[in-house]
């Protein structure tokens, strides 16, 4: 028919079929329903439906103009408009959505990192309206009795928050003393695991000794009293460095109290020093190298939380504070050893904490036990008025949780003796399976991160400072990428992210679930739908291409524990119960004893690869 219309001209002019056949040919290429003799007298219509040498130059180059238009919309699958639409849409995507645009970025988008002028619109993980007790309760923690200081300043760096702070309530050990034993410590093996952005020292001894003040004048903050710890360096601290671990904000100084840093510093614990977070939060590489496993230091400790999670590991820090946006807490968690906690979406507010996502975004503990994540957990919970997302959410107790009460399902690729353990505790364990109907749900997670996260860097990617980012494979890709994602696909892909959160509580019939903690597909649903796990070590084998001479060197074996929103005690409970009555969680990673003729090598024979955030 097409054809037909263009034959039809054949008493025009031959300037003019010329003009027809090349609407022809356009149309034709485009695919557009548009006939081109319809299209040729829009064109026309527009140059005063004179004929002459101009108008045909511009006819041209709008006929050119809309080519490239279908082109570029194929990118976003958005082949369905004709060339006469497309040049419609150009036009009115110039005169009105570039202002827009332009006006709504001078007015937020000045300043990277998400800091300022956040979202009005919060994300909610709860499943019920109804008013649960508990929001503002405080815990009575486990007394320990014959708590005893020990000689050797390694068996002080392993102790767990609970034993430390009984040492330093009987007044065996002064806070002043713990800084000291720690510092040296992170001072020793940062060199090997690159682990350490800041030293906060001066810092650190000012808290330690009003911490030591208030204990002899009697008055006792908590657990966390004299505590030494670490912050991943995307949470900001008045007076040092806070530099997303990039290059393009080495120097940055955020003169922010981050809401997290309060809580802690009014429960009594010590900052030591900013630990390495991946740059802008993305893996474990930063500007100042990469982040090792102190289990197996030829390999790297994965995830943005690398620093917090190899300091604790180490016995360099007794807890750190990291954060998650699709996987920083639980890949380095499982990799080095640590009881990790991502908790419930919402729990502690992120005020002062570089964003990625304000619908992902969280904050949570690296412990030596899930008694010490529950500990840090009660520190730093509560409602952030800065913070739209945060909340007051209840915390049961997880030391007063009835075991036998509970039902627990246990997934294919569960870890037998965590369901053998807690079985043997009275808790009934029941093979389970988590069923939803969304095929997209690692799509759904690229889809929400990276455009939340490049509006939070609009200016950086503008400016060209992505160019010298650490690692073009990560986010520069990423965020290149971001940049044509329709509006209306990212809100397509949050109406997916709310039925996938119906489908997970509808299929959630039990009151917590074990499996895979590193499973890509569960990181990214657990973090879309705001659910909490608790990584928890669970052994160690052989590492897989030993040296000859032997090596003390060792993989480890993690396992998740999951449970509803706002029900984190429970994975908590659950964790402690098994940690009860294995010891996975008190072993030491081997970086003095490696084994005979076991040495690092240098660039390293073995790198993890990056996340993948593309399936």
């Amino acid at each position: 028919m097409a054809f037909d219309a263009c034959l039809g001209l054949t008493r025009l002019s031959a300037q003019c079929f010329f003009l027809c056949f090349l609407c022809f040919s356009l149309v034709f290429a485009c695919s557009s329903p548009v006939s081109p003799l319809r299209l040729c007298r829009r064109l026309l219509s527009e140059t005063n439906t004179t004929m002459d040498s101009e108008s045909h130059s511009r006819c041209s180059e709008k006929i050119n103009k809309a080519s490239q238009l279908n082109d570029t919309f194929k990118m976003f699958d958005a082949t369905f408009f004709d060339s006469a639409k497309l040049l419609e849409i150009e036009k009115g995507t110039t005169e009105f959505n570039v202002p827009i645009i332009k006006a709504n970025r001078k007015l937020v988008a000045s300043d990277n990192g998400g800091l300022h002028n956040p979202s009005c619109l919060v994300f909610n993980p709860q499943w019920g309206s109804e008013k649960v007790e508990g929001v503002n309760k405080r815990f009575n923690y486990p007394i320990l009795s014959g708590i005893r200081k020990p000689k050797k300043d390694e068996d002080i760096a392993y102790m767990s928050v609970l034993e430390l702070g009984e040492l330093i309530k009987t007044k065996q050990i002064t806070s002043q003393e713990l800084v000291r034993i720690f510092l040296r410590r992170l001072k020793r093996y940062n060199p090997v695991l690159e682990s350490v952005v800041t030293y906060t020292e001066e810092l650190a001894y000012e808290q330690s000794k009003k911490a030591d003040d208030l204990l002899a004048q009697g008055v006792y903050l908590g657990p966390l009293h004299g505590i030494p710890y670490g912050l991943k360096d995307i949470i900001a601290v008045p007076k040092y460095k806070t530099t997303w671990g990039s290059i393009s904000f080495k120097d940055q100084v955020l003169d922010i109290e981050a809401w997290v840093y309060k809580r802690l510093k009014s429960a009594g614990a010590v900052l030591i020093a900013k630990l390495v977070s991946g740059s802008l939060a993305y893996d474990d590489i930063w500007f100042g190298g990469r982040t090792r496993n102190p289990w197996n230091i030829v390999e790297f400790s994965t995830g943005s939380s690398a620093g917090p999670a190899a300091s604790t590991s180490a016995g360099m820090v007794p807890f750190a504070i990291g954060s998650e946006t699709a996987g920083s807490i639980t890949f380095p968690a499982a990799r080095c050893g640590v009881t990790g906690l991502r908790p419930t979406f919402g729990t502690v507010g992120r005020t002062g904490v570089m964003s990625l996502s304000e619908s992902l975004d969280k904050i949570g503990p690296f412990c030596r036990s899930a008694a010490d994540c529950f500990i840090v957990l009660d520190a730093i919970r509560g409602k952030d008025p800065d913070d739209l997302s945060s909340r007051d959410i209840p915390l049961g107790d997880p030391f007063s949780v009835d075991l036998t009460k509970l039902t627990v399902g246990y997934l294919d690729d569960a870890e037998m003796e965590v369901v053998h353990v807690l079985a043997s505790k009275g808790v009934k364990m029941v093979p389970f399976k988590l069923n939803y109907t969304v095929s997209s749900v690692q799509g759904i997670l690229n889809f929400t991160m990276d455009v939340d996260m490049l509006a939070h860097f609009d200016e950086w990617q503008r400016s060209r400072q992505d160019d010298v980012y650490e690692a073009q494979d990560q986010w520069p890709l990423e965020l290149r990428r971001a940049r044509a994602i329709p509006a209306v696909d990212y809100v397509q892909a949050q109406r997916a992210r709310g039925k996938l959160i119906r489908e997970v509580k509808e299929s959630f019939t039990v009151d917590a679930f074990i499996g895979n903690a590193t499973d890509w597909e569960k990181v990214c649903l657990g973090n879309l739908v705001g659910i909490p796990v608790i990584v928890v070590p669970t052994g160690f084998t052989t590492i897989s291409d030993p040296p000859p001479s032997g090596t003390q060197r060792r993989t480890t074996i993690p396992t998740g524990i999951y449970a509803p929103p706002d029900h984190d005690h429970i994975a908590l409970a659950l964790a402690m119960a098994y940690q009860s009555v294995t010891d996975h969680h008190k072993k030491r990673p081997p970086i003095d004893d490696l084994g005979p003729n076991d040495v690092i090598p240098d660039p390293p024979r073995k790198t993890i690869p990056p996340r993948r955030l593309h399936l």
